[in-house]
């Protein structure tokens, strides 16, 4: 006589499944490293070899102006990357409809051909 076994089909999914096409261990996404990459090299050389200050000076001035463009480039903005945030943005702009909605307590004339008051029917 042959015992019925219970097979237990249930698995644990380690942390790092969707890890897998990430840098760093699954830190970055791939692409947001790629835009953070072309946005530090657009706007870190110009301020590299076009500032005529001290070297301390741009230091100081790069670290204030691409560490913040690095860090929201790489993080990216509500599950996007940054260019596809900004395409978001351009999109809903050119896109966008103004509605006309009917004021609150307004009174819209009925009908515009009505004979005026002083016309009225009394006499």
């Amino acid at each position: 006589m042959m015992e019925e076994r219970e097979f237990n089909n249930i698995y644990a999914i380690p942390a790092n499944y969707t890890d897998s096409g990430k840098l760093l261990g699954g830190m970055l996404e791939t692409r947001n490293t790629i835009e953070a990459g072309i946005l530090l090299l657009l706007a870190g050389y110009p301020e590299l070899m076009w500032l005529s200050i001290p070297v301390t000076a741009k230091v100081i001035v790069m670290t204030v102006t691409l560490l913040p463009l690095a860090v929201a480039a790489l993080m990216g903005i509500s599950g996007d990357s940054l260019f596809q945030f900004i395409a978001h943005l351009v999109k809903f702009f050119v896109r966008r409809r103004k509605l006309h909605l009917r004021r609150v307590g307004y009174k819209y004339a009925k009908d515009k051909t009505k004979a005026p008051k002083w016309r009225s029917k009394r006499k």
